[in-house]
């Protein structure tokens, strides 16, 4: 009988590789992890930086390329910095903390522009991209909604924290400096909480979010807005909790002014339909704002974007590009919660805005209703198939703004050109997809008016962009 193998391309480091090697970093890949070259290959040694002289130990060998683990730092680049998080070594939170901020933007500008380049996009359009200055906000305590992981060893002790990199064991974590406050040191609290359980292993992740807005009572009568964070918690259980421990969470949701839920699995509750089973309950009294006093209500499965700082700069950047006019009838593509939508709807004749999920659609139209804006209409829609048949898309639509997520917009693109839209804004958080996505409209007359960076998350590699398109005949 005869055996078949797989052929193994991993290949195990032989002991005299295992020795200490001295190489420089040439440059850093697109995840912002150092590379250097041993015998012409390619090694990857994170936590490095260009032009630095270091010392390393391979751990893992592949045929077209190595990683190794940094030992020491001989001669280190002047755009070094101390990571600022204590945890920045092994939490797999953030990529970039020793890379001074500035150098940060640019890792993330020359992302795209190589990204640009490997889609084939012309090094004549590449050259003289209108690069726009940058949306910033400040790169510490910026992040809004973190999930923490909970796990357990053989003596039911807890580590809460992040995933460490390239695996899924937690870093225990007593503080997260991208956190905004009061989420940046919960950590410490939350273990001690953890410990006074009864039944520790019921939970499986704690998610936090916190919320800066404006009291409700203020903003229906007209006054100033007082804004204030409301820092809420849901707590994943995978198992009903008890009383004793609901007790627990409600002594430190009072001591610490915390928003307490809990989000169980319907299976616990026996006397469920077997229909209901399986779902998770969610939180729905969560609110942000926007500019001109409008308010996005959200439950806590809802996607926002991370960092508010810049979403409020992300919207007016989008509104001062798009310019625009009362006439204009504008249609938002991948519109979520009405983030933009409802912004633009002050300023136009019409808006609609078009989502895949239908409760999503939901909560934008009675976002819309809340904020007592009328001209704005959403609609559910796949847009990653045929749309242009739906009696909305008969609309005469002057500008197009897209917000998809990273998988891109491609099919949308490509229904937008037949539309005949002449302006579109596009808003990516994946450089790779964008580069496909801009690529597709090129080469359909369309050229780059502006583009800018969004610095959503800073310290990491991600790289979000703003990009007006117009056609030719237009510019």
């Amino acid at each position: 009988m005869a055996n078949f193998f797989k052929v193994n391309t991993k290949k195990s480091v032989k002991n005299k590789e295992k020795q200490r090697k001295t190489v420089e970093i040439k440059k850093l890949d697109l995840n912002g992890c150092g590379v250097a070259y041993c015998n012409n290959k390619p090694v990857f040694i994170n936590g490095t930086l260009p032009n630095e002289n270091v010392e390393i130990r391979l751990v893992e060998q592949k045929n077209k390329y190595a990683i190794a683990k940094l030992l020491t730092i001989n001669k280190a680049s002047e755009n070094r910095v101390v990571a600022k998080c204590q945890h920045f070594t092994l939490c797999g939170g953030c990529d970039l903390q020793h890379l001074e901020y500035l150098q940060q933007l640019n890792f993330k500008q020359n992302k795209v522009i190589e990204l640009f380049s490997r889609t084939g996009i012309a090094s004549s359009v590449i050259d003289v991209l209108p690069w726009q200055k940058p949306i910033l906000s400040s790169p510490w305590g910026y992040r809004r909604k973190a999930r923490i992981g909970v796990q357990f060893d053989k003596n039911s002790e807890a580590t809460i924290g992040f995933r460490q990199k390239s695996t899924n064991q937690l870093v225990a974590v007593k503080s997260c400096p991208v956190l905004v406050e009061p989420a940046d040191t919960i950590f410490p609290e939350l273990k001690e909480l953890i410990n006074k359980l009864s039944v520790k292993k019921a939970i499986g992740h704690i998610e936090v979010i916190c919320t800066d807005t404006a009291l409700l009572e203020n903003f229906h009568l007209g006054k100033s807005n007082e804004s204030h964070i409301k820092l809420t918690l849901i707590v994943r259980q995978i198992r009903a909790i008890n009383e004793p421990d609901r007790m627990v969470w409600q002594e430190y949701a009072k001591k610490n002014q915390w928003n307490v839920h809990f989000q169980e699995s319907e299976s616990n509750n026996k006397e469920n339909n077997k229909e209901n089973r399986g779902s998770v309950n969610t939180v729905a009294d969560l609110s942000y704002r926007l500019v001109d006093d409008i308010q996005i209500n959200f439950s806590n499965t809802d996607f926002i974007q991370i960092n508010q700082q810049v979403n409020l700069a992300m919207i007016e950047q989008a509104l001062a590009w798009l310019m625009p006019q009362k006439n204009d009838h504008i249609l938002d593509l991948f519109c979520g919660l009405g983030n933009f939508s409802l912004p633009l709807a002050s300023k136009v004749s019409s808006v609609i805005g078009v989502e895949g999920v239908q409760s999503m659609v939901d909560k934008a139209t009675a976002n819309a209703v809340f904020n007592n804006i009328d001209n704005c209409r959403f609609f559910q829609a796949d847009l990653n198939d045929e749309w242009l048949s739906n009696k909305w898309a008969k609309n005469k639509f002057s500008k197009v703004l897209l917000d998809p997520a990273r998988a891109g917009a491609e099919f949308a693109i490509e229904q937008v050109i037949k539309l005949g839209i002449s302006t579109i804004l596009y808003i990516s958080c994946e450089p790779t997809t964008l580069a496909k996505d801009s690529q597709l409209l090129l080469l359909k007359g369309y050229r780059i008016k502006k583009i800018g960076l969004i610095d959503m998350f800073s310290q990491t590699k991600h790289v979000e962009t703003m990009i007006l398109f117009q056609r030719n005949n237009e510019i």
